[in-house]
């Protein structure tokens, strides 16, 4: 199940959701029990050797 990263605009807390895509942009409440929360946008490390290699053209990423 993917996780999610929301902020919440009254106390600042910063906190995280396992929760199906289906309800990714449903409303939160955070920890400390306030409901103005909005959901971070998150970005993706890549690491390894093949990181800043191109692909050859018309191959595809397996997933």
């Amino acid at each position: 199940m993917p996780r999610y990263e929301y902020r919440c605009r009254t106390c600042g807390n910063t906190f995280e959701l396992s929760r199906p895509m289906a309800e990714s942009s449903s409303p939160a409440d955070c920890p400390s029990g306030h409901s103005d929360t909005v959901k971070l946008l998150s970005t993706v490390a890549m690491g390894g050797s093949a990181a800043g290699r191109a692909r050859p053209h018309g191959s595809r990423l397996a997933l």
